[in-house]
C-alpha cells in the first residue's frame, strides 16, 4: 500500500510520502536508543507534565485532528472529535496514575527488605491500525511513555498524516527528542524493526495475518509482544431485556466507526420469543441513519477507509445471501456517489453452521440469529475463533451471571455497548490477540518486574 492520504468521500488522493530509506530508518533507531539512556532516568514528576500537556494541545485543537482524521480514513467528524477528546482522557489517567501503579511493591520474605520493582525495557515498537488513528496510537503511547519507555510507530500507510501529527503532538507537548518517533515505512520492514537489538518489545493493533507477522518475527528474537486482533462480537438479547433500550445500543454498537471497529457488535443473537419485535426495530433504527459526507455534522456513516475494504465487505454480504441468508435491508454497493460507501444492512437466516458465520464483517452489516434459549445463545456466542467483547442484555440475575462467567471473551458488558476505558483493561482470548492495553495491566506490560531481595 502507498503511503498517501487518499480521500475515502471522494478517492482523490491528497498527499504522497517517500518511504523511509534503510538509512533514515537506522538514523530514527539510533536516536531511539540514545533517547532511553537519557529519557528513562528522567522522574515521574517530569513525565506526568509533559504527557498533561499533550492532553491540553489534544483538546486545544481536537477540530483540527478530527477533520485531519475524518479526511484520512473517513469516520464521521463528531466521532473523530470525540476520539480526539479520549485520548486527552487517556493522557490523563496514565499522567495522574503511573506513578502509583509502577511504585514499589513490598513482599514479607526471608530477606530483610525484598520487593518488586517495575522498569521500563526500552525502545518499544507500536504497530497501529488506521480505523482508531489517534486513539489506538495514544492508548500505546501514554502508558508506554510514563513507564520510561520510548516509542516508535509504524502506523497504517493510509494515516500517514495522522502519523505526523501525533509525533509533533509529543514533540510539543515537551518529551525530550527521540521519546517518540513516527516511520513511515511499509509492513515489510516490520520484521527488520523486531531483528534490531534496540527494539525491545513490540504491540500491534491489526489483522490476523498481521498478527502472527508479528509474533512470529518477535518469537525468533525472544521478544515480548502484544496483539490486540479482529473480533466478531456478539449482542446477546435474552426475553427479559429492554428491547428498546437494546436495539438503540445495537445500532450504536453495529455503526461505531461505520462498523470498522474491532468490539462493533457484529452478531445479534436474539431470543425467539422477542426477535420479531426487536428485528423489526432494528431495521427501522438503520432505515434512519444518515449516509453521507463525513464532515458534516449530522452524518451517522461515513465510508469505508479503503476500496478493498469495500470490495471485501461487499463480497462477503454476497456470500452471506448465497449460504442462505436473506437481506432486509441494504445488502448493494451504492452506485449513485463516489467514494467508499456501503448502506446499513441487517442479513436474517443465515445457517450457524455456515463457514460465512464465521468470518467478521469489518462494516456496517449486521447478522441477526435467532435461538431458543440462553443455552442456545452461550454456545452461539462461543462458536467463534475470535474472544474479544460481548453485550448480553437481560434483567435476570442468573442469566446474567451465567453470561458473565460462560461467554469466552476479554470483555463482557451487561446491558451496555462494549467500550475501551482508560479504567479497565482490554484486550481479548483465542484468535483476537493476547495481553491487555489500559488500566494497570497495560502499563505492565512494557516493563521489567524485577525481584529485588536485600539481607
Amino acid at each position: 500500500m502507498a503511503i498517501a492520504t487518499i480521500n475515502p468521500a471522494t478517492g482523490e488522493t491528497l498527499k504522497a510520502f517517500e518511504a523511509l530509506n534503510d538509512t533514515e530508518i537506522a538514523a530514527k533507531l539510533d536516536l531511539a536508543g540514545q533517547a532511553f539512556e537519557h529519557y528513562r532516568k528522567t522522574s515521574f514528576r517530569e513525565r506526568s507534565q509533559w504527557l498533561i500537556k499533550a492532553a491540553e494541545i489534544l483538546e486545544q485543537e481536537k477540530a483540527e485532528f478530527g477533520k485531519l482524521m475524518t479526511l484520512e480514513m473517513g469516520k464521521p467528524l463528531k466521532a473523530a472529535i470525540s476520539e480526539t477528546e479520549k485520548c486527552a482522557a487517556v493522557c490523563r489517567y496514565y499522567a495522574e496514575n503511573a506513578a502509583d501503579f509502577l511504585a514499589d511493591v513490598s513482599v514479607k520474605t526471608d530477606a530483610s527488605h525484598s520487593f518488586v520493582r517495575y522498569q521500563p525495557l526500552g525502545v518499544i515498537l507500536a504497530v497501529m491500525p488506521w480505523n482508531f488513528p489517534f486513539w489506538q496510537v495514544f492508548r500505546f503511547a501514554a502508558p508506554a511513555l510514563m513507564a520510561g519507555n520510548v516509542g516508535l510507530l509504524k502506523h497504517a500507510s493510509n494515516v500517514p498524516q495522522c502519523a505526523l501529527a501525533i509525533e509533533d503532538i509529543i514533540r510539543r507537548a515537551g518529551f525530550p527528542e527521540g521519546a517518540f518517533q513516527t516511520l513511515l515505512i511499509g509492513a515489510a520492514k516490520v520484521a527488520d524493526l523486531m531483528a534490531d537489538d534496540r527494539v525491545k518489545a513490540a504491540t500491534l493493533t491489526g489483522s490476523e495475518p498481521a498478527g502472527a507477522s508479528l509474533a512470529a518475527a518477535a518469537g525468533k528474537q525472544i521478544k515480548k509482544t502484544v496483539l490486540e486482533l479482529g473480533g466478531s462480537d456478539p449482542f446477546i438479547v435474552l426475553e427479559s431485556a429492554d428491547i428498546e433500550t437494546a436495539v438503540v445500543t445495537a445500532t450504536t454498537a453495529r455503526m461505531l466507526n461505520s462498523g470498522q471497529s474491532c468490539i462493533a457488535a457484529k452478531r445479534f443473537i436474539v431470543a425467539e420469543a422477542i426477535a420479531d419485535k426487536f428485528e423489526k426495530l432494528l431495521l427501522d433504527k438503520f432505515l434512519a441513519l444518515k449516509v453521507g459526507d463525513p464532515m458534516q455534522l449530522d452524518t451517522d456513516l461515513g465510508p469505508l477507509a479503503t476500496p478493498d475494504i469495500l470490495e471485501e465487505l461487499d463480497q462477503q454480504v454476497q456470500v452471506a445471501v448465497k449460504s442462505g441468508g436473506k437481506v432486509l435491508t441494504g445488502g448493494q454497493l451504492l452506485a449513485d456517489r463516489p467514494g467508499n460507501f456501503y448502506p446499513p444492512t441487517i442479513i436474517t437466516d443465515i445457517p450457524q453452521d455456515s463457514a460465512i458465520a464465521q468470518e467478521e464483517f469489518f462494516g456496517p452489516v449486521a447478522l441477526l440469529f435467532r435461538v431458543p434459549d440462553i443455552d442456545a445463545a452461550i454456545k452461539l456466542a462461543n462458536d467463534t475463533p475470535f474472544g474479544l467483547g460481548a453485550s448480553a442484555w437481560t434483567t435476570n440475575d442468573q442469566e446474567r451471571d451465567r453470561l458473565v462467567t460462560e461467554i469466552d471473551a476479554g470483555a463482557v458488558f451487561i446491558n451496555g455497548m462494549v467500550k475501551s476505558d482508560p479504567r479497565l483493561p482490554f484486550g481479548g482470548i483465542k484468535r483476537s490477540g493476547y495481553g491487555r492495553e489500559l488500566s494497570i495491566q497495560g502499563i505492565h506490560e512494557f516493563v521489567n518486574v524485577k525481584t529485588v531481595w536485600v539481607k
